[in-house]
């Protein structure tokens, strides 16, 4: 299930932003979840 997703153009901001969401807590992970996506729908049918 995908409910949660960033796009970038640069390949080297992606994977920087990747190494900061990893390295992240998961308290800061749900925060990101659900400031995007707070019903948790799947996103996987948009993308």
């Amino acid at each position: 299930m995908l409910v949660f997703y960033e796009g970038y153009t640069d390949p080297k901001n992606a994977i920087m932003r990747e190494k900061q969401i990893k390295t992240g807590s998961r308290k800061k992970k749900l925060a990101l979840i659900e400031k995007m996506n707070p019903k948790w729908k799947d996103l996987s049918d948009d993308f």
